[in-house]
């Protein structure tokens, strides 16, 4: 039986093009804005938005319930010959400088301590994280309690248990007793973090080293200074910009054990801007005194973009 063409003729699959739609969505441009779109949002929202807004109330005449006009640098003007401004400056890079300092020696101490095959070190670990994960409220009334001029347990071992005093120490009742209160209660709260960060980054550096300095007869001095110190810099200088940070802009722990008493003796930069803006109406030179803190923590990111930088420097890359 004879056959027709189009009996004989192999059938052949033709791809369907995708119309501009399907293609539009599997456009990788396209996808990675839609897998960061929530991020972008929860930024806005949370961060860009409060921020851009504080920026703008720096720069007008503000106060609660009533809308400011622009003033330019009137609010700026005024805290160059503020006092209590210069003070608590003063007092926030004294606060953050000797804080950061205390925090990194014991901190380092510790983990070089939990670096060693100790007993119970998982157990002294979880121990040491107690104060950094503690809230910090809960440490502030902790401390105030401390401090207390009538009850607290320092002035009772001092005064009645040894007997090297003869009345109760005044921990918050003038100015520099209340401002070294401060920092010891912010450097017993930072520690933990310096020291597990700094754990980490001494469990990364190869026995081998250790052992080939013992072999060349070094001290543990030199150990400490020509491998662990160099290997650890660049986690070292990053912890330490988040400290400087944190500790700058340090607000909850200072406005629960003195509300910056006595006598705004104890204001951080943070805490004024509160009083300021809150408690006292002004937004405008609140708002004014948060964005002065913006330089010192450009500079503390800075520091931390030039220690990738020699990270990369280590690792035999070029410097971006």
């Amino acid at each position: 039986m004879a056959t027709t063409t189009a009996d004989t003729a192999p059938w052949v699959h033709r791809r369907v093009e995708p119309n501009w739609l399907a293609r539009f969505f599997d456009w990788k441009p396209f996808l990675i804005f839609i897998c960061l779109l929530p991020a972008i949002g929860l930024l806005m929202v949370f961060l860009t938005y409060p921020l851009g807004l504080g920026v703008w109330l720096a720069f007008t005449d503000t106060t609660i319930g009533k809308t400011g006009q622009w003033v330019g640098l009137e609010n700026f003007q005024y805290l160059m010959e503020d006092r209590l401004f210069w003070q608590a400056v003063f007092y926030s890079v004294l606060y953050t400088g000797i804080a950061t300092i205390g925090k990194f020696a014991l901190g380092l101490w510790l983990a070089l301590l939990l670096n060693n095959h100790i007993p119970f070190k998982r157990l002294l670990s979880a121990i040491i994280l107690l104060p950094w994960i503690t809230p910090t409220v809960l440490s502030a009334i902790a401390f105030w309690w401390i401090y207390d001029p009538q009850f607290s347990i320092i002035s009772y071992v001092f005064v009645d248990v040894l007997g090297w005093r003869d009345r109760y120490i005044d921990f918050l009742g003038s100015t520099w007793p209340a401002r070294w209160s401060l920092i010891a209660a912010n450097i017993w709260r930072g520690i933990p973090f310096v020291a597990i960060s700094l754990l980490a980054g001494l469990q990364t550096i190869s026995p081998s080293l250790y052992e080939a300095a013992l072999l060349d007869g070094s001290t543990a001095w030199q150990r400490f200074r020509y491998i662990t110190v160099p290997l650890i810099m660049p986690i070292l200088a990053i912890v330490m910009t988040f400290s400087i940070i944190f500790t700058f802009t340090d607000f909850q722990l200072v406005y629960a054990i003195t509300r910056g008493g006595p006598v705004n003796s104890t204001h951080l930069m943070a805490t004024l801007a509160f009083q300021r803006g809150i408690p006292g109406g002004m937004l405008g030179e609140g708002a004014a005194i948060a964005v002065s803190m913006i330089p010192f923590l450009v500079f503390a990111t800075l520091f931390s973009y030039f220690a990738l930088a020699r990270r990369k420097w280590q690792q035999g890359e070029g410097n971006d």
